[in-house]
């Protein structure tokens, strides 16, 4: 009640035209495409690390969770930071710490100098991320779903373009110079594009859109009330189960792809022809962007939770169906592809689905404390690994990962959904 008081008492200034709001979320765009390699980029270094020092897979992949971890459980803070003081400072600081990360890889020599690189960098680009989500949510109110899903496409597509053009310079330059000139290059661009982000004011956004398929509530809630709510820790928890899977083979694309024998196996689709991983990453890269803004499009329809009953269902049924035909270079391509479609939309279903619930006033900080349950995923990829090496086989990885989705896919229709549709109802009252 206090903060609908005073938003009332607030100075309220001129609508901006659509035109403007699409400027801005462009700008957040462009800056998630420049931090996307810092994640799906890492696969790609893996192998030539492993050669080079003879470290297991299992100890150079906590660097991968390091950096996730880091780049995402620090969000609430970055966001907090933006909420008070705007979205331009924290994006400047996270351009330069993404540079400086993957500079730190390039001289690294030992398995806590790649730790310490990544760390950095993940908390660079949790700062854009974050900011540039949350910076979505507050200019469309009334295309939540739609806006966040552009913005997080950045992430999940932004590195399709550099898959082949990283791969080719490790093998002519070396993995130190890529680390070095795409760290440095991607950096220098979230910078300049810093000066550009502005935060909306009072009034300068159109109203939420009535929708008998959203609920969406009209009070703010406090990042601090967020966290004692229980239905925050159940969208915790169905983020937690359905990001492992996803982050489980970004991370090993290459070395699944390597232990099925079909990495380098020439595929061609569409008269195109390339390695089966590099096709495959390639795909991924661009399906896992352009699922974050169908699906957050279609959730502005018919609704967040209806939608990822499908969604996760979709990646259940794909986990598994990898599982069964991906040693076939060709599948391995199109079920990939097809389970990169089916994940990434968490990234624009879950943030919506939490500004829905507790309000826009505090939406980066609190879509920043949801988005730390990616960090939490991330744990289990080096458990991962260690399954693997400990069996000989991705068998109880894939097995285990396809019922995590299907228990997400029903948790979202049978009890997030009439749950939500108490706790909004009581919020409105």
């Amino acid at each position: 009640m206090t903060d609908m008081v005073q938003s009332a008492a607030a100075p309220s200034a001129t609508r901006v035209s659509d035109a403007y709001r699409w400027l801005q979320l462009s700008i957040g765009v462009a800056a998630m495409v420049m931090i996307a390699n810092y994640q799906y980029g890492w696969t790609f270094f893996v192998p030539d690390i492993q050669k080079t020092f003879g470290w297991d897979r299992a100890s150079i992949q906590w660097a991968f969770t390091l950096f996730v971890l880091f780049e995402t459980w620090l969000v609430p803070i970055e966001g907090w930071f933006v909420d008070k003081y705007g979205p331009r400072i924290v994006v400047l600081v996270g351009g330069v710490l993404c540079a400086v990360g993957w500079a730190i890889n390039a001289q690294a020599t030992s398995l806590n100098g790649y730790y310490l690189g990544m760390i950095i960098a993940g908390i660079g680009a949790g700062g854009v991320y974050g900011t540039c989500v949350g910076n979505a949510l507050k200019w469309f109110p009334d295309k939540r779903g739609l806006a966040a899903g552009i913005t997080a496409a950045g992430f999940g597509a932004g590195s399709a373009l550099t898959v082949a053009p990283i791969q080719a310079m490790i093998k002519d330059s070396g993995f130190q110079a890529t680390f070095l000139y795409f760290g440095l290059g991607q950096g220098i661009v979230i910078c300049i594009l810093a000066f550009f982000l502005l935060a909306p004011k009072a009034g300068q956004v159109p109203n939420v859109v009535a929708n008998a398929n959203l609920l969406q509530t009209r009070r703010n809630y406090q990042p601090t009330e967020v966290l004692r709510q229980p239905i925050f820790w159940l969208m915790y928890f169905m983020f937690v189960i359905v990001g492992a899977g996803g982050l489980m083979v970004t991370a090993n694309l290459k070395p699944i792809a390597a232990d099925w024998k079909v990495d380098n196996v020439p595929v061609t689709l569409m008269a195109v022809t390339m390695t089966a991983v590099t096709f495959a990453a390639t795909i991924d890269r661009v399906l896992n962007g352009l699922t974050r803004p169908f699906f957050g499009w279609i959730s502005d329809m018919i609704g967040r939770e209806n939608t990822m009953f499908i969604a996760f269902g979709m990646e259940g049924f794909g986990i598994w169906m990898l599982y069964l035909w991906g040693h076939d270079p060709v599948w391995f391509v199109l079920l990939s592809g097809f389970v990169f479609f089916a994940w990434g939309e968490i990234y624009s279903l879950f943030p919506s689905t939490c500004t829905d619930t507790f309000g826009a006033k505090f939406a980066t900080t609190n879509a920043g404390l949801l988005y730390t349950a990616k960090g939490t995923a991330a744990l289990l990829v080096p458990i991962a690994n260690y399954m693997q090496q400990s069996s000989g086989t991705w068998d109880s990885v894939f097995i285990i990962a396809a019922g995590a989705n299907i228990l997400a896919s029903l948790l979202a229709i049978a009890v997030l959904k009439p749950w939500r549709k108490i706790v909004v109802a009581k919020s409105t009252i």
